[in-house]
């Protein structure tokens, strides 16, 4: 009877604690799916509250970069993991999960920087959900995952809006500007460009934490350290790298800068921390 009560006893707890961890991940995933939606909604008119007009954007991705990195560092050493890094980690591991991902979304923070000075917040953010579509394009082409006819019908109406806002957006501001084709070209465009990469590198993050197991913090450094390497590299035939040479890294700076690029850092690791225990397409659906 004793042995049959210890098992018992030992079952109960078994079933208590794998509750437990079914239950936490669903916690973490709404704890840093509201904080991600804060950020996205936030960091538009941050950004364009906070940052010259002169500012390269450049500077201001590889100075996000540099912070993720630091962040991430800090929390992998907060948590245990930073010691097991450095003897598990391998370059070849490293490109081969990281390498294409951080170079999408180096590109895709450069544009989404030129869309935020030459777009509203609403119509930003409205088109910026078209990431959505994107990501659950990519998910099916690289993982298979098949959405709902009810799924696939809000997709089709998403693009549809932003279509049209897309329209309206040219229009209203042909008629109040005096160069309406920047508003298409270096607004409308570039964050649409955006969302498709989006798509694409959540669909690789997402292979890479399952089939490559890689934590979201070490997909954070990964990413900005080769991200970062990237951006550097066209330093000498970008207009950026030749108004850095001129003037300066930080050429047009001031304190208030640093709000927009320690925002969109913590919104980096928290897409990761999202994707990691949620998956691409419900990041992208939180994504403001």
């Amino acid at each position: 009877m004793t042995a049959v009560a210890e098992a018992a006893a030992k079952s109960k707890v078994t079933k208590s604690s794998s509750g437990d961890q079914i239950s936490n991940p669903n916690g973490k995933v709404w704890f840093y799916s509201l904080l991600l939606t804060l950020q996205y909604g936030a960091q538009p008119l941050i950004s364009k509250r906070c940052t010259g007009r002169e500012v390269t954007v450049t500077s201001l991705v590889l100075t996000c970069e540099v912070v993720k990195v630091i962040c991430a560092l800090l929390l992998m050493a907060k948590d245990g993991t930073l010691k097991k890094l450095f003897k598990e980690w391998t370059l070849v591991g490293s490109l081969t999960a990281s390498g294409l991902p951080a170079a999408i979304y180096a590109l895709q923070n450069s544009l989404l920087q030129i869309s935020y000075r030459n777009l509203d917040s609403l119509t930003f953010s409205m088109l910026n959900q078209t990431k959505l579509f994107f990501t659950a394009f990519f998910m099916y082409m690289i993982l298979r995952q098949k959405q709902s006819i009810q799924q696939i019908g809000a997709l089709f109406l998403l693009i549809l809006a932003a279509v049209l806002l897309s329209v309206g957006e040219g229009s209203s501001k042909a008629s109040s500007s005096s160069n309406p084709e920047e508003i298409l070209f270096r607004g409308i465009i570039p964050v649409l460009v955006a969302s498709v990469l989006s798509g694409l590198a959540s669909a690789l993050c997402q292979w890479a934490s399952q089939v490559k197991k890689h934590t979201s913090y070490l997909m954070t450094v990964e990413m900005s350290i080769i991200g970062s390497l990237c951006l550097m590299a066209s330093f000498y035939k970008s207009p950026d790298g030749e108004t850095i040479r001129q003037h300066g890294f930080f050429y047009d700076w001031t304190p208030l800068t640093l709000i927009p690029v320690i925002f969109n850092a913590v919104g980096g690791i928290l897409v990761g921390l999202v994707t990691s225990y949620a998956g691409g397409v419900r990041k992208a659906s939180l994504a403001p």
